[in-house]
């Protein structure tokens, strides 16, 4: 199988899995007459997500594809490390390449941890990267996601399904904007109710502590840039707004020929997740490409100065000499994570995985989501429209939301068969003069049947109790 094995330490541990678009599914049938293309998944998912970019003519069939599952993604076996920050993620992307013999690289990253893993990689591993291509600029986060404690610890100690996919929706939600395709949005759902049930919660709970510990990209990091860089980011981002791709552009002072920025109209988060938007990207990559000189990808053989050099790069980007003292022998060794921090990230792991395999599962025997998000019941005054409006459960728009397109096509055709007979009786039926109603309901009886039945109504106070 495509693994990758990492050199680790006694407290580490890390086997990457790979895809590729080569004919035999290993590096082993790229062709060396192509530039490779790294590409990094989006945060939460993994790189069967990255299917829009594979099978993509525009770059399939002209450059060598691989894509890596980061460590607690996908089919990434790998220990939970305090350690572990974004030099670590850069640094596993750099020993996995060279333990591949693979040369340099364009890198295109997706979304928050892979940008700024990205960026840190292009800094202190310039020989290993020809190119960063980055879709949503990484900054200071607006808000959005909400706050990330309450969040986990509803994620994390769910005790019933409507629980744990409302949190799962408010994910979705707030990564890939309010009007998330539906069918988009419970395939995200399902696949975090697989890979991220409560049950296992030391995962969450660690992802959890790497956006709360997500910081802003240094100047001095981005100064340390020189290769061309590509900022693709969605005008509608309510996460990581425009301003921040502006001001990252600004910051890549040292850029071949600049950053440049391209702006996708209406998109927000997830850019190469959301069909329309990953097809746009897709396009633009590809252009960004083609001014890049021609590369070659023959296998190239390890160098031990290497590492010895990236750590000593990132001794003076972070100032920090002792770190050049660092022995670069596995990827924690790239780690700037306090001691203090570490050992507080221990004691979190530690407590979530008390009682982690009795949590609640949202799954079937078989492994599968009990249900779609779109089929459920909705009975909770929470549940919500994407124009964040509460709704009753039998409100007609939360029944219509669970048909499929042909039943919505038939109950509207049956629905104006109903009403345009009663319309046009209404036009044709002529309008009667009150005086003529008032005489002929004399004339019927009515008056004496109002009568009688207000005199039985006064018989009946009367024989009230005072």
């Amino acid at each position: 199988m495509p693994y990758v094995d990492l050199p680790t330490n006694y407290d580490d541990y890390a086997s990457l899995w790979y895809i590729t678009n080569s004919p035999t599914g290993t590096v082993g049938g790229f062709d060396c007459a192509k530039a490779t293309v790294v590409l990094l998944h989006p945060l939460l998912l993994d790189s069967a997500w990255l299917s829009a970019q594979f099978e993509d003519p525009r770059l399939s069939n002209s450059y060598n594809l691989i894509a890596f599952d980061a460590r607690h993604a996908g089919q990434t076996m790998s220990q939970l490390s305090g350690k572990q920050d974004g030099w670590t993620d850069a640094a596993d992307l750099a020993f996995a390449l060279e333990t591949l013999c693979l040369p340099a690289v364009h890198v295109w990253a997706c979304e928050s941890f892979a940008t700024t893993s990205a960026l840190r990689f292009a800094a202190i591993f310039p020989e290993m990267c020809l190119s960063v291509t980055l879709l949503t600029a990484p900054g200071d986060p607006d808000g959005s996601l909400y706050n990330i404690n309450e969040l986990v610890q509803s994620w994390c100690y769910a005790q019933e399904l409507d629980t744990i996919e409302h949190t799962f929706m408010n994910v979705v939600t707030a990564l890939c904007g309010q009007d998330v395709n539906l069918d988009l949005e419970d395939d995200l759902i399902a696949h975090l109710e697989v890979h991220y049930p409560p049950f296992k919660r030391t995962v969450v709970s660690h992802l959890g502590c790497l956006i709360a510990s997500h910081e802003r990209v240094p100047k001095d990091l981005l100064g340390a840039i020189k290769q061309p860089v590509l900022i693709i980011h969605g005008d509608s981002n309510e996460i990581f707004s425009p301003e921040c791709a502006y001001r990252m552009q600004e910051e890549l002072v040292n850029a071949k020929d600049g950053a440049s920025i391209f702006f996708v109209k209406g998109a927000q988060g997830y850019l190469s997740v959301v069909p329309e938007n990953a097809s746009i990207a897709n396009r633009v990559f590809a252009s960004f490409l083609a001014r890049q000189p021609p590369m070659r990808s023959d296998p190239l053989p390890s160098q031990s100065a290497r590492m010895h050099d990236a750590m000593n790069r990132l001794a003076a980007i972070v100032g920090d000499p002792d770190i050049c003292n660092r022995e670069p022998s596995s990827p924690m060794a790239f780690s700037c994570v306090p001691s203090a921090v570490v050992h507080r990230r221990a004691q979190i792991f530690a407590r979530a995985a008390e009682g982690h395999r009795s949590a609640f599962s949202p799954l079937s025997p078989s492994g599968r989501p009990v249900r779609r998000y779109s089929e459920r019941v909705q009975n909770q005054w929470f549940d919500v429209d994407r124009y964040g409006m509460s709704h009753a459960a039998q409100s007609p728009e939360n029944h219509l939301r669970l048909l499929t397109m042909n039943e919505r096509f038939e109950a509207l055709s049956r629905k104006l068969a109903d009403e345009l007979p009663v319309a046009r009786a209404r036009r044709s039926v002529p309008r009667v003069p009150s005086q003529a109603f008032e005489r002929m309901a004399t004339r019927t009886g009515l008056t004496s049947r109002v009568a009688n039945t207000a005199s039985l109504a006064a018989r009946a106070l009367q024989r009230l109790p005072i």
